[in-house]
């Protein structure tokens, strides 16, 4: 009897003690910032402003970012494994446009990079084209060999 009121305290006070780690532990959140301009013809100076918050600047999923995210970003570097040993640019590009269904993106957590071209390019369609270019080209460094 004396044993089994010592296991019931014992693992009152785990639980109380739980129950207070996980309080103490701040939710974490993605912080809204404006976005700066970079040069459209950068695709590494554009994915390390834009996308290695999440992404990590290797690629992998990792950024400082990535924890607060209800779906987890995507590993960069697997995207031509994950493929066939083939690049798949056009999902990239439709994907960084904002035309595929990537649930990440489009919602508050990650913005649809199409429309954030768009507005830092004052709305010249050709310049959105080549920093999506360039960046997608940049992804594509980034393959696991």
């Amino acid at each position: 009897m004396l044993a089994r009121k010592i296991i019931h305290l014992t693992l009152a006070v785990a639980a109380f003690g739980l129950i207070l780690a996980a309080q103490e532990q701040p939710a974490k959140t993605i912080q809204q910032v404006p976005v700066k301009p970079t040069s459209a013809a950068s695709g590494k100076e554009m994915y390390n402003s834009y996308c290695a918050v999440c992404h990590g600047t290797d690629g992998k999923g990792h950024g400082p970012a990535a924890d607060a995210l209800k779906t987890p970003p995507s590993d960069l570097t697997v995207l031509s494994k994950n493929n066939g040993g083939k690049y798949p640019a056009l999902k990239v590009s439709s994907a960084i446009r904002g035309d595929a269904n990537v649930p990440a993106h489009g919602n508050k957590e990650m913005p649809v990079w199409g429309r954030v071209f768009q507005s830092i390019s004052g709305g010249h369609e050709s310049e959105v084209v080549q920093r999506i270019a360039n960046l997608n080209r940049y992804i594509e460094s980034l393959q696991a060999k």
